[in-house]
């Protein structure tokens, strides 16, 4: 049987493992996040650019709300963007280019 100080040293390990723990998948998250801009503007740069020049919605500042009614738009003129395409580039456009 544990004695009131091996119990309480075995909670202080578990919560800084669960600290430890929290931040790993923080920081995890973080480089998700990160990788989902990065493939936003590929996406952005490779999909918009088959009809028009990238450079005109570069020069928008936009919502977020705004963005995804452009890009909608663009998607029933022709646009070939699935729901996940759509998803990061109105990402990547509003976190670069929003209203200030």
């Amino acid at each position: 049987m544990m004695n009131t100080k091996q119990t309480n040293i075995i909670n202080l390990i578990a919560k800084i493992g669960w600290i430890a723990f929290s931040a790993l998948f923080f920081f995890a998250g973080s480089a998700v996040c990160s990788g989902a801009t990065d493939e936003g503007e590929r996406l952005f740069e490779k999909k918009c650019s088959t009809c028009h020049s990238i450079k005109k919605p570069k020069s928008k500042a936009m919502t977020e709300a705004e963005w995804h009614s452009t890009i909608l738009r663009m998607k029933s003129n022709g646009a070939d963007l699935s729901r996940q395409d759509i998803e990061q580039i109105v990402a990547h456009l509003a976190k670069n280019y929003p209203r200030k």
